[in-house]
């Protein structure tokens, strides 16, 4: 059953690299594995380190949690939790504290609907909470130190402003 797996991840890195326009001499060069490796993953021969995936998807420009799923060593559901957690977490338009305030929304709502959080979530949301637990109980408040010194920057006109855009 791995071969299978394999193959289909061999299958679909070759089509996936014949659309990007790449040789397999030009993939080499660009994860820095050899060019007979990746030939051999290709041809089903071979199955690749999570870490291999990760350079040659970031060369392709395509998913690693993608190529992970094809090569059987994340599931499909994880997959697609990660891909929301970093399209998140990708997303220029938001602020930090708001990416991090969005992940604890839907990690919520998974419980909620009877799903564990994802094998980066707990790792992520410790890392971020302990980074901006000050920002965040803040913000939450509107009587922290982060709204004290948003007062005093903003001198009363942008706070105005923030609460409502029509006046």
């Amino acid at each position: 059953m791995a071969s299978l797996s394999v193959g289909n991840l061999g299958e679909y890195l070759r089509e996936q690299r014949r659309a990007a326009q790449l040789s397999l001499r030009q993939l080499a060069d660009a994860t820095g594995v050899s060019n007979p490796y990746l030939s051999q993953i290709e041809r089903g021969l071979r199955k690749p380190s999570a870490d291999v995936l990760q350079q040659v998807a970031k060369a392709l420009r395509i998913s690693a949690e993608t190529l992970y799923v094809r090569a059987g060593i994340l599931d499909e559901r994880e997959r697609e939790e990660l891909e929301t957690r970093a399209v998140i977490l990708a997303d220029p338009s938001i602020n930090e504290r708001q990416k991090n305030v969005l992940l604890q929304i839907y990690d919520s709502f998974r419980r909620e609907n009877g799903f564990a959080p994802g094998p980066d979530a707990d790792a992520d949301a410790g890392v971020q909470a302990d980074a901006r637990a000050s920002a965040d109980a803040g913000a939450g408040s509107d009587a922290g130190g982060d709204a004290g010194t948003r007062d005093g920057d903003d001198a009363g006109a942008g706070t105005t402003k923030d609460q409502d855009p029509h006046s």
